[in-house]
């Protein structure tokens, strides 16, 4: 990964360390390493999602490993020391001050890898209706397609999408209204 991470800029990086830690701290559901990506690429950085996860992956063992050994920054630098000649002077000067500000406030109780499901994100919806096909004219099929956002144990963001007929819609909320009230005598 340090070789990827050379490819990174100062403030992307920063950026990045500062989502893990958000990510480490249950403050956000995982890092979009996907919107990053993208927005360097638009930046002139040629790196893909890929290496970029690689990256966030070896960054967030760093930092939950840090703090599960509640190491000072003093002792994170002095662990990284055989990476020092590797690592970019200004991502080990990003971790040292990352780790400075916000490393002590990670639970290492709480260490956000050891979860063993995804987390919902966010929700997107559309009804379409699909006029005709190349071997029907007229289908006039109403469909719903759902976009969910979902962050993985480890902290990546992933879309899914998928489209369900009215009546698999119909029966998809059903079985929300049913959860709901069950939520409710909670």
């Amino acid at each position: 990964a340090a070789d990827k991470i050379n490819l990174i800029p100062q403030d992307f990086f920063a950026e990045l360390c500062e989502q893990i830690i958000q990510h480490l701290n249950h403050k956000i559901p995982g890092v979009n390493t996907t919107e990053l990506c993208q927005r360097m690429q638009t930046s002139g950085i040629d790196i893909n999602v890929g290496d970029l996860e690689k990256v966030a992956n070896t960054i967030s063992f760093l930092f939950s490993t840090a703090a599960r050994n509640s190491l000072s920054t003093e002792e994170l630098v002095a662990t990284l020391g055989s990476a020092l000649s590797t690592l970019p002077k200004h991502a080990v000067q990003v971790i040292r001050h990352v780790w400075n500000e916000q490393g002590k406030s990670i639970s290492a109780s709480e260490d956000a890898s050891t979860a063993t499901v995804g987390q919902f994100v966010d929700i997107k919806w559309k009804l379409g209706v699909a006029m005709s096909s190349d071997t029907c004219r007229s289908l006039k099929y109403p469909y719903v397609t759902v976009m969910l956002k979902v962050a993985d144990p480890s902290g990546r963001i992933t879309d899914k999408s998928f489209e369900m007929t009215i009546p698999q819609f119909q029966n998809f909320f059903r079985q929300f209204k049913e959860m709901a009230a069950v939520l409710e005598t909670v």
